[in-house]
């Protein structure tokens, strides 16, 4: 008997933990992140004669 009641007990309190943290709204918010001041890779743009920058 204290078997079941000791896995129910410690069951029923995770389903509580988990059910509180499905429903905050803050779980899903994240702020953008900052713009790179100098671009890399990719978005580097090309020199006005066509050529890439050095690396």
């Amino acid at each position: 008997m204290v078997d079941n009641l000791s896995i129910a007990l410690t069951h029923g309190l995770l389903l509580i933990a988990a059910w509180r943290l499905m429903h905050r709204d803050d779980l899903d918010v994240e702020p953008p992140p900052e713009r790179d001041k100098e671009p890399v890779g990719f978005a580097k743009q090309l020199r006005p004669n066509g050529s890439q920058p050095d690396a």
